[in-house]
């Protein structure tokens, strides 16, 4: 397969593009800086240098077309503003999905967060990104014409992976290495009957990948 994903050099998105390209697929990354290009590469993705902050529908769809799925794991970061949340978290997100469409891929898999709920009440920062994350996951499952699956991690650490984890429409809360999330991501790719679920994802006791058929229903 060939895989774009939003916000290529995340922590998440580098561990992702390793695990995607040590399987034999084609990975590329959309990144906004020229010096993030080489952290890409020893990873085994292209870069592709877009802002997805000024970029439009269409030149987003041309880094898309061609691809067989498309992944948002961009993200404002911890020490971003309001206004970034809405930009970046919300409108990047909203910008990406609709450039699949348009390129015409189906397969779109987002990275959210527990709790992300456009309807979340509060004005400190962490309120307004749950808010954007909340509103960015009911804008891609309103689109008929994407196969997307909503995954939203716990609290994310830089523990080692175990590759056991609980994966359900709610867990509660808990924590969860990156690494077990990439891991899950690149599983849920090769699992196009996870189309149309929002997910949970914490440290558990199940193997990803048992995981991950449980919840597409084999």
């Amino acid at each position: 397969m060939r895989i774009v994903i939003a916000g290529g050099h995340g922590q998440i998105a580098l561990r992702l593009e390793r695990l995607l390209a040590a399987r034999g697929n084609e990975v590329a990354g959309i990144i906004r800086r020229p010096e993030q290009g080489d952290d890409l590469r020893d990873a085994g993705a292209e870069p592709v240098l877009l802002d997805l902050e000024s970029a439009s529908v269409e030149e987003v769809a041309a880094a898309l077309r061609g691809a067989d799925a498309a992944v948002f794991a961009a993200g404002a970061g911890p020490g971003s503003g309001a206004s970034r949340k809405d930009t970046v978290d919300k409108g990047a997100a909203v910008l990406f999905a609709d450039a699949a469409v348009r390129a015409g891929v189906r397969r779109f898999v987002i990275v959210s967060s527990m709790g992300a709920d456009p309807r979340h009440e509060g004005d400190e920062i962490f309120d307004v990104y749950l808010r954007a994350k909340g509103e960015a996951d009911a804008y891609v499952a309103g689109l008929d014409a994407l196969d997307w699956t909503i995954l939203r991690p716990g609290a994310l650490t830089d523990d080692a992976g175990k590759g056991l984890v609980r994966l359900e429409a709610h867990t509660g809360r808990g924590q969860i290495p990156r690494d077990d999330v990439a891991a899950v991501l690149a599983e849920l790719l090769d699992t196009p009957a996870t189309a149309g679920l929002t997910l949970e994802l914490v440290s558990g006791s199940t193997p990803v990948s048992v995981a991950v058929k449980s919840v597409a229903g084999n």
